[in-house]
């Protein structure tokens, strides 16, 4: 264990113990030195400060008590030992009242006084790591900001300063691509609660079965293939922030058993019999309209009711077109300091298109058109023949709704991958389970 930078005062009246602790602690590598009162160990704390203070509770004067509060006064980080020769309960709960850590006894084992004092920097070290691990976690919360300058993401940003020190259930509602997770990790990061973690489940991307287990963890033998006991992310989110995404594709039993675990913060793992108490907040997301798949009888009303407790609504990117050139500037920015390619602006035309451009895929889709342009712009500007859209001379959609584009745009990226779903995942950005529900719901059939 380090000891150089660990200055340690020796305060008593006798003269042999001054002189002894302050050779232990200095053969040991301790920065030591002695007062002989406590007159003058206010002194020597005026002029210096110290991490620790070894102080004899007896001594003329000034006692060891009276110094203790004094010192606890000028520097209240300092920890103070007690030394005594009265080994009495009284003395040790006056001492330890008064804000002592610890008390020795007279004649002073050297080996328990060593330890003691080892203990008191190894829990300094751990509050000081704990203050610069909390700091650097407000450094990234404050990094992990929502970008644009509309009105309407100004009013989403103080909507999160408001809600994010609460505990308050909250249900993040949304297109697909418009960044629903961000906001939660927003939330999150400005919470008391971002020094624990964040647990992200993907809602829509599991089956049943295997949701329960993610969710809830299993025991091991619980079924085929579980050989270890596996936590579930709603033990993991313990004292943090459990984030539901895409919480409307989940099943009916699932529904109920969720239910259950919100209300009461009480699981027991698949296969297990011991009740599991876990301390978390919720946040979950949609693009699906609940209300309407709650009238449909295909999601449980009491469960949105415990859910919509404070609805969050992110804009689209169509109605922002004025947070388009941040976003594409930042993003522009962020994969070409990845891809380590001097691209630095966009040419006025392929500005022109990319505000021109309806983005049903969103900030999403945004993104994926800017970091594509990247990999095929060889100067220093992208221009309009980078990019994979092109500016519409009138309404791109032609007077669409906003669901025929998402199905038009679906139906394209199917038959541009000869319908390989797994591709056409990737390159839309979302996962398989997504683009099935997605594909029955707009009943696309492959053309033959």
């Amino acid at each position: 264990m380090k000891t150089s930078g660990v200055s340690i005062l020796i305060v008593d009246d006798e003269k042999i113990v001054r002189e002894s602790l302050t050779k232990w602690f200095r053969e040991d590598g301790f920065k030591a030195e002695s007062a002989a009162s406590g007159a003058e160990a206010l002194r020597m704390l005026q002029e210096h400060s110290w991490n620790i203070l070894l102080v004899d509770i007896k001594m003329p004067g000034m006692d060891g008590v009276e110094l203790l509060q004094r010192v606890r006064e000028i520097n209240p980080e300092t920890t103070v030992i007690m030394i005594t020769a009265f080994a009495s309960v009284e003395t040790a709960v006056k001492a330890l009242k008064c804000g002592a850590y610890d008390y020795v006894t007279k004649p002073i084992d050297p080996d328990y006084l060593d330890h003691l004092v080892k203990n008191v920097i190894k829990e300094r070290f751990l509050t000081e790591e704990n203050i610069r691990l909390r700091n650097t976690v407000d450094m990234l919360s404050e990094e992990r900001t929502i970008i644009g300058e509309s009105a309407v993401m100004d009013q989403l940003r103080n909507t999160i300063r408001s809600v994010a020190p609460t505990n308050t259930t909250i249900l993040i509602r949304g297109e697909s691509g418009t960044g629903k997770e961000l906001v939660a990790g927003a939330i999150h990061g400005t919470s008391p609660r971002r020094y624990f973690p964040l647990v992200v489940v993907n809602c829509g991307a599991m089956t049943e079965s295997l949701l329960e287990s993610e969710l809830f963890g299993h025991e091991r033998g619980a079924f085929t293939g579980a050989q270890y006991r596996r936590k579930g992310k709603v033990e993991l989110a313990d004292g943090g922030t459990l984030f539901l995404d895409e919480i409307g594709n989940i099943d009916g039993k699932t529904q109920m058993d969720l239910l259950r675990v919100l209300e009461t913060k009480q699981f027991m793992r698949v296969g297990g019999s011991e009740m599991i108490l876990s301390d978390f907040r919720v946040i979950s997301a949609t693009n699906r309209d609940l209300e309407q798949a709650v009238k449909e009888g295909a999601f449980r009303e009491d469960l949105f009711y415990r859910l919509n407790v404070f609805p969050i609504e992110i804009p689209p990117l169509r109605s922002r077109e004025s947070d388009i050139p941040i976003l594409a500037h930042h993003f522009l920015l962020k994969h070409a300091k990845r891809m380590n390619k001097c691209v630095t602006s966009f040419s006025e035309g392929a500005m022109s298109a990319l505000r021109t451009h309806r983005w049903p895929g969103n900030v999403r889709e945004l993104e994926n058109a800017v970091e594509r342009a990247l990999v095929l712009c060889e100067g220093d500007t992208i221009g309009p023949e980078h990019l994979s859209i092109r500016a519409p001379e009138s309404d791109a959609t032609g007077g669409k709704k906003l669901a025929e584009v998402e199905r038009d745009h679906i139906r394209t990226i199917l038959h541009e991958t000869g319908w390989n779903i797994s591709k056409s995942a990737r390159v839309l950005d979302i996962d398989r389970v997504t683009l099935y529900n997605k594909i029955d719901k707009f009943g696309l059939k492959r053309r033959l």
